[in-house]
C-alpha cells in the first residue's frame, strides 16, 4: 500500500503524523512525503544555533541535508516540489507577501508538480492540512488548497495527461496531531506525575476542540524514529523545548497514538478507523 503526506515545509513531516509514517514503513507499506517548499524564509529557532554565521548564512542548504536525515530516520520516500517559503507575515497591518513565493503561486502555477506526483506515485491514501492550515501560515493554507486541487486533477483524464496516467486517491485525512484529547490526555498524566503541564496555556486558550478525528493509529512503538527526525531538524527543533517536554515513557503510557480526520474517501468508512488504509483492497482500479 501506498501513503503520500504533503508538507509545506521541512520538518512539518515530523511533527505530524511522523511516528504514524514510521510504522508504516515498517510494516512493508510505502511512504512519500511531499515538501512544497524549502523553508528558506524561516528562522533558525533552536537556541543553540542561533547567532551562528555557519547556519544562518547558509540556511537553505542546512535545512535540505536536516530533510535529508529525518527522512532516512523515518524510512520514507522523500521529494521537494520547488517553492519558495512564504515566511510568516508580522506586524499591523500585516506586510504584503514576498513575490514568487508559495503562497501567491496560481493554481496554474502550483498543482501540476503535485498531480505529477501522485499519478507517479499512485497513492492510496494521502495525508495533508485542514482548510485551516493546521494554523494560518500563509503556505501552510496554500498547501491544502493546492493539495486537494490536485487529488481531483489527478484523478480527471482530461487534466494534463503529459503528467500521467490518471490516479484517484481513494482516502485524504487532515493530521489533528494537536487535538484536544491529546493535549487533555498527556496534561493529566504529567500533572499525577507531580511534573509542570507544558499545555496549560493551550488548554486554557481552548474551549473546545476543533476538529473531530476519525481515525486513532497505535504508534507509541515509533515515537523514537520521530524524536530522531524532529531532532534532524536541528535548526528548528530545541532539544530542550516543546516537543520533548513530556517524558516519553509517559507519552507511551497515556497516549500512544495520532489522530487523523477523514475528509474524502471512496471507499466505505467507520466512524472510528485504527488504519488509514482500512477499507482499500489494493487489487482494486
Amino acid at each position: 500500500m501506498r501513503l503520500m503526506s504533503v508538507h509545506a515545509h521541512p520538518d512539518d513531516e515530523s511533527s505530524k503524523g511522523a511516528a504514524t509514517m514510521a510504522r508504516y514503513v515498517n510494516e512493508g507499506h510505502r511512504v512519500r512525503v511531499v515538501t512544497c517548499t524549502g523553508g528558506e524564509r524561516g528562522s533558525v529557532l533552536n537556541p543553540r544555533l542561533m547567532g551562528d554565521p555557519e547556519v544562518e548564512g547558509h540556511l537553505p542548504e542546512v535545512r535540505r541535508r536536516e530533510m535529508a536525515q529525518a527522512a532516512r530516520a523515518l524510512g520514507v520516500e522523500h521529494v521537494w516540489l520547488g517553492f519558495v517559503d512564504s515566511g510568516l507575515p508580522e506586524g499591523e497591518p500585516l506586510p504584503p507577501l514576498p513575490e514568487g513565493c508559495f503562497a501567491m503561486e496560481s493554481m496554474e502555477v502550483a498543482v501540476p508538480p503535485l498531480v505529477a506526483q501522485m499519478r507517479e506515485f499512485r497513492p492510496h491514501v494521502l495525508v495533508t492540512y485542514n482548510e485551516q492550515g493546521g494554523y494560518p501560515h500563509p503556505d501552510h493554507l496554500m498547501t491544502h488548497a493546492v493539495t486537494m486541487s490536485a487529488v481531483d486533477a489527478a484523478a480527471d483524464a482530461l487534466y494534463r495527461p503529459e503528467l500521467g496516467e490518471p490516479w484517484q486517491v481513494a482516502k485524504v485525512y487532515y493530521d489533528v496531531t494537536f487535538g484536544r484529547g491529546r493535549l487533555e490526555a498527556l496534561h493529566s498524566a504529567i500533572a499525577e506525575a507531580g511534573l509542570d503541564s507544558p499545555f496549560t496555556a493551550s488548554l486554557e486558550r481552548r474551549e473546545r476542540d476543533e476538529r473531530t478525528p476519525t481515525a486513532r493509529i497505535e504508534c507509541a512503538n515509533w515515537f523514537d524514529a520521530r524524536d530522531v527526525a524532529l531532532r534532524a531538524h536541528a535548526t528548528q527543533i530545541d532539544p530542550d523545548g516543546f516537543f520533548f517536554a513530556v517524558p516519553r515513557d509517559i507519552e507511551k503510557r497515556a497516549w500512544p497514538y495520532e489522530e487523523f480526520e477523514l475528509a474524502r474517501s471512496t471507499v466505505p468508512t467507520r466512524e472510528r478507523e485504527d488504519n488509514l488504509f482500512e477499507g482499500i483492497d489494493p487489487a482494486a482500479p
